[in-house]
């Protein structure tokens, strides 16, 4: 099974980067607006049958679709249901700062009675009364991207995003020389993989480079014009910044358009997080030095095997860990980053 989920997920990547170029990707680095890919909150739904089993219905409510991100994520759920042969709906917010909407979605699919749900949460605590309700119906619930404060998951599907953050931190002292002044853009404080990047980025530096003063951490909602906004507001106050971190796709497209923008491409050095054209587009051309990447295509995978499995009466472990990697120009080539970023 295991050799049969590296080959989806790859397929899935390639097959999502045809896609993607087919219409609507970001051409340029600089400040144009990421594709959506899709209806934007929109609800799209995969049925396979699932006659074995009998019918089975699987709800994922995600953070969004403005970012590719989600995207590639949604075509991992799609392989996985089409090889296990169940029906899976995934809808998100407009945009990931979008909690009420985010909350209505779940609250609508409850209402629709699936027989499993999974959560990508924007606030680590607003749906625990959703999620109260759901476990005392039997309704078996998967984190994925993010946890919630709650016992209430049978297992959390994710990268190890303080580990993760840790490791933009380490690339980030190597390039600016181990001394510096850097700051960060991060998509939210609310949802755990905002506030684990940014703990796991901060504690390294401050663990393991003691000359690297971190001298500013904004906010920017993972939109990447409002990040760019903030980006310009750090440059300003900071003349002799040395790097920016950009904790997910948006934060880190912001950051890169900022840098355009001001002609500073090559001054300040720009580690990002996550993938996308925008992200690709930069490392290639020089204005961001690398990124963290996660799998998203096996997180989707992960996400939907989680839930048959706890329908079919399996015990999870409390973490699914879908893995991380560091890609810059030098390796962004290699199979390995290959099968793991998306366009």
């Amino acid at each position: 099974m295991k050799k049969r989920m590296t080959t989806l997920a790859t397929m899935a990547v390639a097959t999502l980067a045809l896609a993607a170029c087919g219409g609507g990707t970001v051409e340029d680095p600089g400040i144009e607006e990421p594709a959506d890919g899709g209806d934007t909150g929109a609800e799209t739904e995969t049925a396979e049958g699932g006659e074995a089993d009998g019918d089975i219905s699987i709800a994922i409510v995600s953070k969004g679709f403005q970012h590719q991100f989600w995207q590639a994520v949604q075509q991992g759920a799609d392989e996985a249901a089409a090889e296990l042969g169940v029906s899976i709906t995934f809808e998100g917010p407009d945009d990931e700062s979008q909690v009420d909407q985010q909350i209505q979605m779940l609250q609508t699919a409850l209402d629709r009675g699936p027989d499993a749900i999974a959560f990508a949460a924007l606030d680590s605590q607003a749906a625990e009364p959703l999620l109260q309700r759901a476990d005392d119906s039997g309704i078996p619930i998967i984190a994925f991207d993010s946890g919630v404060d709650s016992d209430i998951p049978l297992t959390t599907v994710a990268t190890d995003n303080y580990a993760a953050g840790g490791a933009a931190a380490e690339h980030m002292s190597e390039l600016i020389g181990g001394e510096g002044k850097v700051a960060l853009v991060v998509h939210d404080q609310t949802s755990v993989s905002g506030t684990e990047r940014r703990d796991g980025f901060v504690d390294w530096m401050e663990e393991n480079a003691p000359d690297v003063e971190i001298v500013d951490i904004q906010y920017g909602g993972g939109d990447h014009l409002e990040s760019t906004d903030i980006t310009r507001s750090i440059i300003s106050a900071h003349s002799d910044l040395a790097g920016i971190f950009g904790s997910n796709e948006g934060s880190a497209i912001g950051v890169v358009n900022a840098i355009n923008e001001l002609n500073m491409a090559g001054e300040i050095t720009v580690v990002g997080f996550d993938s996308g054209q925008a992200q690709i587009d930069a490392i290639r051309g020089g204005v961001m030095a690398g990124a963290i990447t996660q799998n998203p295509v096996n997180m989707g995978y992960e996400t939907v095997q989680a839930a048959v499995r706890a329908l079919e009466g399996e015990t999870l472990d409390e973490e699914t860990d879908t893995g991380y990697l560091w890609y810059d120009a030098d390796n962004i080539d290699d199979d390995e980053i290959q099968a793991a970023i998306y366009e």
